[in-house]
């Protein structure tokens, strides 16, 4: 069978320039998209269960912009004035534009790397008598916390918001030729949602080496893997698949 209809678990993409809409007009494909996966404020409450005093802290890391939105949201919720004083520390000058969505930019300290947190680290150390908030996810990446401590930088782990599964339900059933999966989180969003689900015929893609892990550890097959030396960005791998098994007519 060749493939025709794909779905993409994550948000439609806002700009009509997408490499995926040029996909889907190359193989005549039908091309959804559903986020498996949505982000979830953690509580007040929650919050205070931790026992972190924001008010303590003298730097802000920032490694998202979700991350930047949940931090001014606790504080809001918690009725925290934040100082002028406070440091931001972005890991891209992206992230640290988007504070001007709740600071006077050019009147606080701001610092941001390229986009890799190793550059950041090297602005953070040469701020070694501050304390720092780490503002994440219940899911992170490890490696963030454990470059900080090895560089003995006082900082406390703040999780300001959860990642969860997203309700499908209204999808019945996943009558798709092709899954595109992007984190672990997917893969456990695919079979909560769809406990039942087998996969037959369906091809799984996954981009990275820990949502590649997850779909084997599922006991799912894998089809698709990306990024790699000759496709790197998930769209070129599902060109190059698709046009060999098309090709094929079957595998």
């Amino acid at each position: 069978m060749k493939i025709r209809k794909i779905l993409v678990s994550q948000p439609e993409p806002k700009t009509d320039k997408s490499p995926y809409f040029d996909l889907a007009k190359k193989y005549s494909l039908q091309i959804d998209f559903r986020p498996f996966i949505k982000v979830e404020g953690v509580s007040v409450k929650d919050f205070r269960q931790d026992r972190i005093n924001i008010a303590e802290h003298t730097g802000v890391i920032f490694t998202s912009r979700t991350a930047v939105d949940h931090f001014f949201r606790i504080c809001e919720e918690m009725r925290i004035c934040v100082p002028d004083t406070m440091k931001y520390f972005c890991i891209s000058e992206s992230i640290a534009f988007y504070l001007q969505k709740y600071i006077v930019y050019r009147k606080r300290k701001i610092f941001y790397g390229k986009s890799k947190f190793e550059e950041l680290m090297d602005l953070i150390t040469k701020h070694k008598e501050d304390l720092f908030l780490l503002p994440l996810s219940d899911i992170h990446k490890q490696e963030i916390p454990e470059a900080l401590e090895k560089q003995k930088i006082r900082f406390n782990k703040a999780i300001l918001y959860r990642t969860v599964s997203s309700d499908l339900s209204d999808l019945k059933n996943i009558d798709y030729d092709v899954l595109v999966f992007f984190s672990p989180s997917g893969i456990k969003s695919l079979l909560q949602n769809f406990p039942e689900f087998a996969q037959d015929t369906t091809k799984i893609a996954a981009f990275g080496p820990s949502t590649s892990r997850a779909v084997k550890e599922a006991k799912l097959r894998l089809d698709i893997q990306a990024p790699r030396p000759n496709a790197p960005s998930m769209t070129m791998a599902l060109d190059q698949f698709i046009k060999k098994h098309n090709k094929n007519g079957k595998e």
